[in-house]
């Protein structure tokens, strides 16, 4: 039984291994899981979980950060997503002994939130936006990689869970200098970033503010990560 994990983020990465991976790569951390590094986005995310199938996994995971569509999650929260929304609007289900057991473990040192998650093919940055999408769909958390990560565990009739920790609250609309700092592959351009804040000063203290976020969700990510043998031991789809 082999674990893959798909990350989009080196610093999402950086929760579960401090060896380096090249975008669209690969590594075993265990005899039992390999780790892809995806970047940002769907097409990244399906071909991520395409090449760690290749290489042996029976079973996957979305590992890293959403956003917050519902009021109550906070940064750092633990989402654990029962249901999937793709862009679409089509709706899956993740009932599984895997998911059950998985939330009854964490459930121990950390609160589960369980709910739909969406997918998002941009990055959803205003409050307003959020808010909006929670009320169209339901779902009390967005990423861009989940949905494009699960179809492909059920195209194959792979165990798949998604855990995600809260990096961005809805009562925060992203600074404007992280969709101005992005290249085509999603990633931030630090020189970009940097120019950005140079010019308009005022951003620095929502970056700021939502790097302590990030971290909530990292701390998390890092929590689960320290019982990650326990999590990947019995994956089922029920």
């Amino acid at each position: 039984m082999i674990t893959g994990i798909i990350v989009a983020l080196p610093e999402e990465l950086s929760t579960l291994t401090s060896k380096k991976i090249d975008k669209g790569s690969s590594v075993f951390i265990s005899d039992a899981i390999v780790l892809a590094y995806s970047g940002a986005g769907a097409n990244n995310a399906q071909a991520a979980s395409e090449l760690l199938i290749a290489q042996g996994a029976t079973c996957l995971i979305s590992w890293g950060c959403a956003a917050a569509l519902s009021e109550t999650l906070k940064p750092g929260d633990l989402v654990l997503a029962d249901n999937l929304i793709d862009a679409d609007n089509a709706q899956f289900s993740i009932h599984s002994d895997w998911h059950s057991n998985t939330r009854n473990l964490l459930s121990s040192t950390l609160k589960v939130h369980t709910g739909s998650l969406v997918e998002s093919n941009t990055i959803v940055a205003t409050t307003q936006d959020k808010k909006h999408l929670y009320a169209q769909t339901g779902a009390i958390a967005l990423d861009m990689e989940t949905v494009a990560i699960a179809k492909v565990a059920r195209q194959n009739s792979l165990p798949f869970l998604a855990i995600r920790a809260i990096a961005d609250p809805v009562s925060m609309d992203l600074p404007k200098a992280i969709n101005h700092s992005l290249n085509n592959g999603g990633d931030i351009v630090l020189s970009k970033l940097l120019l950005y804040i140079a010019r308009h000063p005022t951003e620095l203290p929502g970056l700021i503010r939502l790097g302590l976020h990030f971290n909530a969700a990292k701390i998390t990510l890092k929590l689960i990560a320290s019982q990650l043998s326990n999590v990947t031991a019995q994956p089922s789809q029920g």
